[in-house]
């Protein structure tokens, strides 16, 4: 957390990968990242077994509580959460603020659906986290969607300093939604945990990230090419750095 003053930060996990297959706009937002970590420990096992060992696993829902208590006492960080159901940034942000012992979530708003596609909202989102004056903006809206949405839109933000693209963690902060046990977290077995208590959410994401094994296979063989498509493509795993 002590680098985490200023920049973009994602955090990486096999559904990410999957979609930096195929998504150029995807690739260009995780080149202007200052710090990705890795969301998983398969990403953190796999660049283990491809000799690219990384110091630990950190989830978006580990950083950003440990972000807000690192500054719960610097009035100089004002965070916005955008992205959750309605209600549930507002929720995160009370129950936040009432640890913190002050306003240190000075904004919080639940977009619609249909929110990346829609100028009129965006414009809306950005004059309330502007009019809060917010120097950290928290991302929710699952990715790729979060991740291009702020890296098109955070020159509209002046005051805004940091950026996470954190996924569901906003639920996790409103107590919205329970986290995985920890011994499962810590054995990779996250993904179970969601299957099962959400399967209608997660079924498909996790279909998806099995592409990942052959990606660190293809990768250990020296058999990886980023898809021609999509140009220079950057091989991400490459790029991990532990927050």
């Amino acid at each position: 957390m002590d680098r985490l003053d200023e920049g973009i930060l994602w955090t990486l996990n096999p559904d990410h990968l999957y979609h930096l297959q195929r998504n150029a706009d995807f690739v260009e937002a995780y080149r202007q990242a200052a710090i990705v970590s890795s969301d998983s420990k398969y990403v953190y096992w796999g660049l283990k077994f491809l000799g690219r060992a990384i110091q630990s696993k950190a989830s978006g829902s580990d950083i950003v509580p440990a972000y807000w208590r690192r500054h719960a006492d610097n009035p100089d960080v004002r965070i916005f959460m955008l992205g959750a159901k309605p209600g549930i940034a507002e929720q995160a942000r009370q129950r936040i603020n009432g640890i913190a012992g002050r306003e240190v979530v000075v904004g919080a708003h639940g977009p619609s659906m249909n929110f990346v596609n829609d100028p009129g909202e965006t414009a809306e989102a950005i004059r309330m986290i502007n009019e809060c004056k917010a120097t950290c903006l928290i991302v929710g809206l699952g990715a790729p969607k979060q991740e291009i949405w702020i890296v098109r839109n955070r020159h509209l933000m002046p005051t805004v300093k940091v950026c996470m693209g954190v996924g569901a963690t906003i639920d996790y902060e409103a107590q919205a939604v329970v986290r995985a046990p920890q011994w499962m977290a810590q054995n990779g077995l996250e993904w179970v945990y969601r299957m099962v208590t959400e399967p209608r959410r997660y079924w498909r994401r996790y279909a998806r990230t099995l592409e990942f094994f052959w990606l660190v296979l293809f990768d250990r063989l020296g058999l990886y090419r980023p898809p021609a498509k999509l140009g220079q493509t950057i091989a991400v795993a490459n790029e991990v750095k532990a927050a």
